[in-house]
């Protein structure tokens, strides 16, 4: 049988002695060439459980495996294996582009790697900006190039930890079309965004992840069929009633609240009626993701 890409194992985390507990008995694992999403809110365990992957914190309990290589006991053979794109804009301000990733290779002992450092040039949009220094890259082009540098020993797992967060349209779609090539060409994907329509387009299989404990596991089709199926969206200015507020989620004069069948939705409009919310531009849709996964969290036990 094949090695996970990646596998969780009782995996725990704790601070101050035991008294803050991140990570609670996290197990899930990641097969080859899969494209997996981890989602949460803030302060979920989803940057611990990234740390702990990299090398960069040590659990407390339970392993973490990449490729059957564990992190701490084999820690060169699992990070060899990894590309890790952070959340944190790091690089070195002192050479180019090409430079920073000829020298990413070297980390990695990978020699005469021009061909491919080429062509992550120009599958990330940065050909032009090949020879220009660190230093004078927007915010989006020095993202772009941490996720080159993650790509440039070309590692069969690859972890985007936030890849999209603040960066523009054209990146995000540069970014995408160039990770599901990997992903087809047998790379595993390891992704964690707040963006859930990205993950729901991407993702084949999903995570949720909420005080430190996994509240959610199955595939993306699952995860949408098995709650609420329709969506009721809607423009008020009136304030929803007390006992539809806890089901909605609301944008300025937008209100969207999920249904489970016909009979629910019958019941959310005739509440609406006896309040004398106004309604207006009434659209009765699919449930997406964003609403699978507020549901979820509002249900996971504290």
């Amino acid at each position: 049988m094949q090695e996970a890409a990646i596998s969780f194992q009782n995996v725990s985390k704790t601070y101050r002695g035991g008294a803050v507990r991140a990570l609670d008995g996290v197990s899930f694992d990641i097969q080859p060439g899969e494209f997996f999403g981890l989602l949460g809110p803030n302060g979920a365990g989803k940057t611990t459980l990234i740390s702990i992957l990299a090398g960069l914190a040590r659990a407390s309990g339970g392993r973490v495996l990449v490729q059957g290589h564990d992190v701490v006991d084999d820690y060169a053979a699992a990070r060899k294996a990894l590309g890790i794109v952070p959340q944190e804009l790091v690089f070195d301000p002192f050479f180019s582009v090409r430079e920073s990733l000829r020298i990413q290779s070297g980390y990695f002992g990978v020699r005469n790697n021009e061909a491919w450092i080429d062509e992550l040039l120009e599958n990330l949009g940065l050909a032009d900006k090949a020879n220009a220094n660190m230093r004078q890259l927007s915010g989006g082009m020095k993202r772009r190039v941490l996720v080159a540098q993650a790509l440039v020993h070309r590692p069969p797992v690859i972890v985007l930890d936030e890849p999209t967060a603040g960066v523009d349209v054209e990146l995000r779609q540069t970014l995408w079309q160039f990770i599901a090539r990997l992903n087809r060409e047998g790379h595993a994907v390891l992704l964690t965004t707040h963006y859930l329509e990205e993950a729901e387009a991407l993702c084949s299989r999903i995570a949720m992840l909420k005080l430190g404990r996994v509240v959610a596991l199955d595939r993306t089709s699952q995860l949408l069929s098995g709650k609420a199926s329709t969506m009721l969206r809607f423009k008020t200015d009136a304030i929803l009633p007390a006992e539809l507020q806890s089901h909605a989620r609301v944008t300025g004069r937008i209100a969207q609240i999920t249904a489970h069948d016909a009979t629910e939705v019958e019941s959310i409009l005739a509440k609406l009626r006896a309040a004398q919310v106004p309604v207006e531009d009434l659209e009765i849709g699919r449930a997406d993701l964003e609403d699978v996964f507020l549901e979820i969290m509002q249900g996971a036990k504290q």
